[in-house]
């Protein structure tokens, strides 16, 4: 059958990949699982619509059977790579510990089938449960893209929050050796949750550090290691990213949160991606899901090989 190149033509799936579902036998280099979940949210809902909506989008962006061409290097990413849609854990609605328990049984069937899982929520709660499944390592590094800590040991006597997800692993997951958070900003840190992530020795990254000096913030970036890379809509500015649940003004902009996620792919072996609190339908134009589907995209071209002209 002819590829299909327009966007909207085809089912709708991650970059036009084909769907196989965990149910299924397969094998793939990249494998995407949404994870269509928002109960955890204190503000404004809707994450939970964000997988369909960048599947939707990703259309766009779609690579050809060459991979993606880049005009500044002449070169081709992403040749011959093979992904995959596994589709989504179907979550149990209020049944948080139901619903944890399936991301994490799915997130450790993907990762036996692909090279690089990449996970699409979701409010950022579904992290928790998508690091648990990365238990088997001995050494795990996590690098966030965040305007908030997401670090608070409970809020309105709720644990497993989206602002507690890596409060819960550093608890639960043993490998779990460091965490580098950047793009913090906002009137609302929590004084308890900041202290705990400073005494734990996480490096903490705000917003005006990136602008004011990005060389020196990449230089802060783990070297070396297996790295976790989860990356929060509400980093970025909200007039690149409007379609998210808690925006903070002053956010980084697409090239800087590139810049970050280019260097950390680069000098890091890139175990595992999430693109979390996408809210699709606080925006009406659509820009944030394709932002979205975007980054996607250049996240792959960044991981995958590269192929001179």
């Amino acid at each position: 059958m002819r590829h299909l190149e327009l966007a909207f033509t085809g089912p709708a799936t991650f970059l036009k990949a084909p769907h196989r579902p965990l149910s299924e036998p397969w094998t793939a280099d990249v494998g995407f699982l949404g994870l269509p979940y928002d109960f955890a949210v204190g503000y404004r809902p809707g994450a939970r619509f964000a997988p369909n909506a960048l599947r939707e989008a990703s259309g766009r962006y779609a690579p050809g059977p060459e991979g993606y061409f880049d005009l500044e290097t002449e070169t081709y990413r992403l040749a011959g790579v093979s992904l995959a849609d596994a589709g989504d854990v179907d979550p149990a609605q209020l049944e948080y510990a139901e619903t944890f328990r399936r991301v994490t049984e799915a997130a450790r069937e993907l990762r036996k089938r692909v090279r690089l899982p990449v996970f699409v929520g979701g409010d950022h709660s579904v992290s928790y449960p998508v690091l648990r499944a990365y238990d088997d390592l001995e050494e795990l590094y996590v690098v966030q893209l965040d305007a908030h800590l997401d670090f608070s040991d409970s809020r309105n006597a709720t644990r497993y929050a989206n602002s507690s997800p890596f409060r819960r692993a550093a608890e639960d997951v043993p490998g779990l050796k460091h965490i580098t958070v950047i793009g913090l900003r906002g009137l609302r840190t929590n004084p308890e949750a900041y202290r705990a992530a400073k005494e734990r020795g996480h490096t903490l990254i705000p917003a005006t550090q990136v602008r004011q000096n990005l060389s020196e913030v990449l230089a802060q970036l783990p070297q070396g290691k297996k790295v976790y890379l989860s990356f929060d809509a509400d980093v970025l500015d909200p007039s690149v990213m409007p379609g998210t649940s808690s925006p903070e003004v002053e956010g980084l902009t697409y090239g800087e949160a590139i810049a970050v996620v280019r260097r950390t792919i680069e000098q890091n072996e890139l175990v595992g991606f999430d693109f979390v609190e996408l809210t699709p339908g606080l925006d009406s134009s659509g820009l944030s899901a394709l932002v979205g589907a975007r980054l996607l995209a250049e996240v792959l071209a960044v991981w995958g090989p590269e192929i001179a002209l």
